[in-house]
């Protein structure tokens, strides 16, 4: 298993790349890295092609996987893809950079679920029923299937969601008191109090 952090999003809302911002002493894409650390298991970074100098004064250039623009899709699909790519054996630990609240027992609990029961292409918390797919472990063989769905051009939509639609999906629901370690932070104003 590798753990992905995924950083490559646009940013558009928050007007700044979201994996470098600092409000501690720590970027959002360390801090990630550091929480995912308790696993050792190999941490790569997910970039687009923008963020690649900026990412390689802070963090090893090997430690980097850009997006491969040959898939044509956006989104955290492209960085999963491309990371899948990259390490086509290996199933992948995802957690998204905008995630800064999540609680390593909870990467955890995560990890323990993988290793125990039946196989199953993806696991991964749900929130009132609905999947949090940026935080989840994803099989190298669920995610060639994707890949050779959208080569196929059968992927109708390029989200997560679509995307788990179409994988065996083993599942923890969060409890009320868990919730708030999921939210993502897409602007400024909402960084308040952090």
């Amino acid at each position: 298993m590798t753990g992905i952090i995924l950083c490559g999003g646009k940013s558009t809302r928050m007007g700044t790349d979201k994996g470098m911002l600092k409000p501690d002493e720590k970027t959002w894409a360390q801090t990630a890295i550091d929480k995912m650390a308790s696993l050792n298991i190999p941490l790569k970074i997910s970039v687009n092609k923008d963020q690649l100098s900026d990412y390689t004064k802070e963090f090893p250039a090997t430690d980097l996987i850009s997006d491969n623009e040959a898939l044509h899709v956006n989104g955290p699909l492209l960085g999963v893809l491309s990371c899948h790519l990259q390490h086509p054996s290996e199933d992948l630990f995802i957690l998204a950079c905008d995630m800064p609240l999540i609680e390593p027992s909870l990467l955890t609990e995560l990890y323990n679920q993988y290793y125990s029961g039946p196989p199953a292409d993806a696991y991964l918390y749900m929130n009132n029923k609905e999947p949090e797919p940026l935080c989840g472990i994803y099989s190298a063989r669920g995610l060639s299937r994707i890949l050779t769905m959208l080569r196929n051009g059968l992927l109708a939509k390029h989200s997560m969601k679509f995307m788990l639609e179409q994988l065996g999906i083993k599942s923890i629901e969060l409890a009320e008191d868990q919730k708030k370690y999921f939210r993502n932070f897409n602007a400024h104003a909402e960084l308040n109090g952090l």
